[in-house]
């Protein structure tokens, strides 16, 4: 199971997107996630000049927590610089903005927390038996610059086993992005030297209009 965090969920089976099982959508993603850092830091009159020194201050020194109730109890104070702004120090605010992940209530967010849509994704797979072997759908492909998070592989792991009934959970494995920030775009290129690529993937401007034609005005469906 690969997915782009923490946009669209998607199951990859033998090189295909499985469509018609595992698909999920969660409604937040980076821009939420910076959206509430930014949220927080307001709350403490922390002042910054734009939503790119909030994310740099994300990148730098914010993570996720493994134990949510357990981090509050901690000192978890930590600074960094951004250039031409100064130094910026936070405490829970490194670990909070992350956790509407897990808890989008937290931040006034109505979506599905990203373990459970990751949970009902493989509850599917089990369910179609697409192979006696289920351990096909049990990796787990963080990619995108969020994914990056540090304690997210982890988390997203821990939380799934606690989730998800023993005969489903075992053998699940959270694999942080090969390639850091640039994974989906190694990803990319990989799938576009493969000699299937033209075939499986492109269609050119006359099939797009037909598809278009019988679908109606959505491009989703005109390239399913």
């Amino acid at each position: 199971i690969c997915f782009i965090l923490c946009i669209f969920l998607a199951t990859v089976f033998q090189g295909r997107v499985m469509r018609e099982i595992g698909i999920e959508t969660v409604g937040q993603g980076a821009l939420k996630l910076t959206g509430f850092l930014k949220e927080l830091l307001q709350r403490r009159n922390i002042s910054f000049e734009s939503l790119y020194t909030v994310r740099t201050i994300k990148e730098k020194i914010c993570y996720v927590a493994a134990d949510y109730e357990a981090e509050l109890c901690k000192n978890t104070q930590a600074s960094c610089e951004v250039d031409g702004e100064g130094w910026f120090t936070l405490s829970e605010e490194r670990f909070k903005m992350a956790e509407i992940l897990f808890q989008p209530q937290i931040g006034g967010v109505r979506a599905m927390a990203l373990h459970k849509a990751v949970s009902l994704c493989m509850d599917h797979c089990y369910n179609t038996e697409v192979l006696r072997d289920h351990s096909w759908f049990k990796t787990v492909v963080l990619a995108g610059g969020s994914s990056c998070l540090p304690g997210l592989p982890e988390r997203l792991e821990k939380e799934l086993h606690k989730l998800l009934p023993p005969y489903i959970s075992e053998g699940i494995r959270v694999l942080p992005p090969p390639f850091g920030t640039d994974t989906a775009w190694f990803g990319a290129k990989m799938i576009g030297t493969v000699s299937t690529f033209s075939d499986a993937w492109c269609i050119n401007k006359k099939q797009f209009r037909q598809k278009s034609r019988h679908s109606g005005s959505s491009l989703v469906n005109a390239w399913r």
